[in-house]
């Protein structure tokens, strides 16, 4: 019997506008923290949809995932120290895992943790069919399948972060899941805590979510559970300071082989920074952690025994396996006794698939006494136990028939077999692609209220280069990006294989024809800049769409949007004065030399939207969805303003890898604490976004209960520890504030919730301010709602690297309500330790 009897209904459609009213009415009555009012969202949201179950509807599937999510974290959260891992079934499936292994020759062993580089998946651990090991297919990556055939474009981690929304983030993760599993895939290469971010110029930040560890940390959680509620493993990267692109792996320079760049890492700053997603991670019960090309403190991430045995198996207590990047694991026994436990793709170079370091010399090794057989015995144990624990040893999908091909093609290999079309695993994700992308869309500033278009206008005008349809798909563009065509994801490994693109001048097009209006546009930057005596009458609204590249390789040069971009806005500008809307596609902070223009009267920040590009933008600027993004990042007036810039030895010096260190001498100062702490005014801050309509705080902050406690957590005894001490995980605050919508339409905003240690108490070099909260509410005009927040041991604690654990201060912490970093309304002090 279904547990919703309305889902056995017939389906039937509900159109867009009350499909998208319905989801957010039913999102916005989700909270995740305490169990009564996940029952009230449920009350709430069947007594909306009455009419609709009454009328022999069915609800969309969008809204049925949210029930399943709710239900999952209604599980979890039972307790904030629940895992989400069952404790009795992993020790199951290890136990599975140890027989299994048991049954195993030593080259059986050694190809367990040694991949096969064939084709078959991007990485591949090859079967061992005589014990019915069906083998693994781990498949690129964080926004979706990347070398696969009828599979969706998801939007980019910055993009999910920017809708600072956990239900979408967790819907994100479900839908990817359900594709690669489709596809036969048992891990996914994704979520990215890493890059986190350290410097905005960084080629691959925009595969993460933000440089705030908070909420990194968070959607890192949420995507990973959904990932593997699936059934699909997923991967937490790029373990750890992997924060340029630049000198990232060893590159032969003026013929000397030179050594990656080091990451040098001070004790605090890993733990609260650069680690502390990870930890999100390993407590989400991530099944496997990505270590990166670079060196941290001197060491090569993959052969590092501080960061991998240390820092993750023992400190965060992590149960899954370890795996190299794409032929990053170094030569030697170095990388295993360092705890690495599986090396991809295997071989030492693709061209050369059968040498490797591993294979066969990790058999030797066992025989001649330098490797013990038990240690390669837990490095199969740690691969297997995911396998069991998620079920992917029972009737799991085949291989996808054309992701042989598309390896082929995506290493630019000649491919002789047949090229057969891939089933087709994108079901209706198109819509939830173009939701999370209208979410996470930024509004930054709207003079006069331009936005929405009013409906009056009949002359609409599209210009810039990033309007039209890809002239090139991104995951074929050179580090340069592509000229014209709209950009819905970044560069490299962490891109996509669109299927289709909508492009921004594909939904302007149509909207224009079906509402009698006229539309002008120039997507070519160079024509732009010329008299264009093509346009007449000159349109009543300008919309210019600018795009900023990033790609893995490459670090960005600057921050400034591409071809010729400020040059494009002010020439718009001055023809359409105060009726100019610049739309941006970015993987981060783009600076804005055009943003104080008074002709430019709007600003709306889109990232790296997917595949729904032009569907998701227009839903914004013409509101149908009131934009409730807000920023992940902190962008600011000038470049010279941001620190942690990108390493770059040039000249003789650049073939000496002893030069080739990246001192992450700023600590904990990054993005806005890097602001906060050196009184820099941004020109929007982190946290920041507008709405169509207004909200205010309608009381002040309460802590409804705070537990006294010790400054340092009790040992725990627990079967499992992930993520550390189950303790650290522990609620010890309670609060709430109120909030109203204020203006006449309804719509969605980001309470944050900041904290202050007492500066007495903590070390020097500590944030003024660090994100330790925040909940998406949505609110009909004059509603007002009840948010709560509940922060752990954790959340209020630092790292104290003389007693080696995390300590919460004694003295008054101080808590911070608002909606943004910069506009905080309410505060309040509580002391835990005496």
């Amino acid at each position: 019997m279904s547990t919703y009897p309305w889902k056995d209904t017939l389906q039937v459609s509900l159109s867009a506008g009350d499909l998208s009213t319905l989801v957010q009415k039913a999102r916005a009555r989700l909270h995740p923290k305490t169990c009564s009012t996940q029952d009230a969202f449920k009350a709430c949201l069947l007594k909306a949809m009455k009419h609709v179950v009454y009328n022999g509807l069915t609800l969309h599937p969008r809204v049925t995932r949210i029930f399943a999510i709710v239900d999952a974290r209604k599980a979890r959260n039972m307790a904030r120290e629940y895992f989400a891992i069952d404790p009795s079934q992993w020790l199951k499936a290890r136990g599975k895992a140890d027989s299994l292994t048991s049954k195993m020759t030593l080259e059986e062993k050694s190809s367990m943790v040694t991949g096969t580089f064939d084709g078959t998946c991007i990485e591949h651990i090859a079967p061992i069919k005589r014990l019915g090991f069906g083998g693994l297919c781990i498949q690129d990556g964080p926004i979706g399948l990347r070398l696969g055939d009828l599979v969706s474009v998801f939007p980019s981690g910055v993009t999910t972060a920017a809708t600072w929304d956990r239900q979408l983030m967790a819907l994100r993760g479900e839908a990817m899941a359900e594709e690669f599993k489709a596809k036969g895939a048992h891990v996914i290469l994704g979520p990215v805590a890493g890059a986190l971010g350290r410097s905005p110029y960084g080629g691959r930040n925009w595969e993460g979510f933000s440089p705030d560890p908070y909420l990194t940390g968070i959607a890192m959680g949420e995507t990973i559970r959904a990932i593997q509620d699936t059934g699909v493993q997923a991967t937490a990267k790029h373990l750890v300071g992997n924060e340029q692109e630049t000198q990232r792996k060893p590159t032969l320079i003026n013929g000397k082989m030179v050594d990656a760049v080091s990451s040098n890492i001070d004790d605090r700053t890993m733990h609260e920074l650069y680690m502390w997603p990870f930890a999100d991670a390993v407590h989400a019960g991530v099944s496997s952690v990505m270590c990166g090309y670079n060196r941290v403190n001197g060491t090569y991430s993959c052969e590092n025994e501080h960061l991998i045995n240390n820092l993750l198996k023992k400190e965060l207590g992590f149960e899954g396996y370890v795996m190299s990047d794409f032929l990053a694991t170094p030569p030697g026994l170095g990388p295993v006794k360092a705890g690495l436990d599986m090396n991809q793709p295997g071989p030492l170079n693709p061209l050369s698939p059968v040498d490797t370091y591993w294979g066969d010399h990790l058999v030797e090794c066992v025989k001649n006494k330098t490797l013990s057989e038990s240690d390669l015995n837990g490095m199969v144990r740690r691969i297997l136990t995911p396998y069991f624990y998620l079920g992917q040893d029972k009737d799991y999908p085949s291989e996808d028939p054309s992701s042989l091909p598309l390896v082929y093609n995506g290493f630019g290999y000649p491919y002789q077999g047949p090229s057969p079309v891939g089933r087709d695993v994108r079901g209706n994700h198109s819509a939830l692609i173009r939701e999370i992308a209208a979410a996470g869309t930024v509004l930054l500033k709207n003079q006069g209220s331009i936005l929405p278009l009013n409906k009056s206008l009949t002359n609409i005008g599209l210009f810039g280069n990033d309007a039209a349809d890809p002239s090139v798909g991104t995951l074929f563009s050179d580090h340069d990006g592509i000229d014209i065509g709209t950009l819905i994801s970044g560069g490299g490994s962490g891109s996509g294989r669109p299927s289709y693109v909508i492009s921004p001048l594909d939904t302007f097009k149509s909207y224009a024809k079906a509402n009698g209006k006229r539309l002008q546009y120039v997507t070519n930057n160079t024509a732009i800049l010329s008299i264009m005596p093509g346009l007449y009458p000159w349109p009543t609204v300008c919309i210019v769409f600018l795009k900023s590249f990033a790609t893995e390789g490459f670090d960005r040069k600057t921050l400034v949007a591409d071809d010729n971009s400020v040059q494009v806005v002010n020439s718009i500008a001055s023809r359409c004065p105060r009726r100019t809307v610049v739309v941006t596609h970015s993987g981060g902070p783009d600076v804005m030399p055009w943003a104080t223009n008074p002709n430019v009267s709007a600003i709306v920040a889109a990232h790296y939207p997917g595949q729904e590009s032009g569907n998701s933008i227009l839903d914004v600027l013409i509101g149908k969805v009131n934009p409730s993004g807000k920023l992940p990042y902190t962008i600011a007036k000038k470049e010279e303003d941001y620190n942690g810039k990108i390493t770059n030895i040039t000249g003789s010096a650049a073939e000496d890898s002893s030069n080739w260190q990246s001192e992450f001498s700023e600590g904990l100062f990054i993005d806005y604490r890097h602001f906060d702490n050196k009184g820099l005014e941004p020109l929007y801050e982190f946290g920041y976004g507008l709405s169509y309509t207004t909200f205010e705080l309608s009381s002040t902050l309460v802590v409804s209960s705070a537990n006294k406690i010790s400054a340092r957590a009790s040992p725990s005894n627990a079967t499992l520890s992930l993520g550390g001490n189950p303790h650290l995980w522990e609620t010890v605050i309670k609060c709430h504030v109120e909030v109203s919508n204020t203006g006449r339409v309804a719509g969605a905003t980001v309470i944050q919730l900041y904290a202050s240690l007492p500066k007495n108490n903590i070390p020097a070099n500590s944030p003024v301010r660090m994100l330790r909260g925040f909940e998406k509410v949505y609110l009909e005009p004059g509603e007002a709602k009840k948010v709560s927040f509940a922060l752990g041991r954790r959340d209020l604690s630092y790292w104290d690297v003389t007693i080696q654990d995390w300590m919460v201060p004694k003295g008054r912490i101080k808590l911070s309500v608002g909606f943004s970093s910069k506009d905080l309304r309410s505060s309040t002090t509580v002391q835990l330790v005496k």
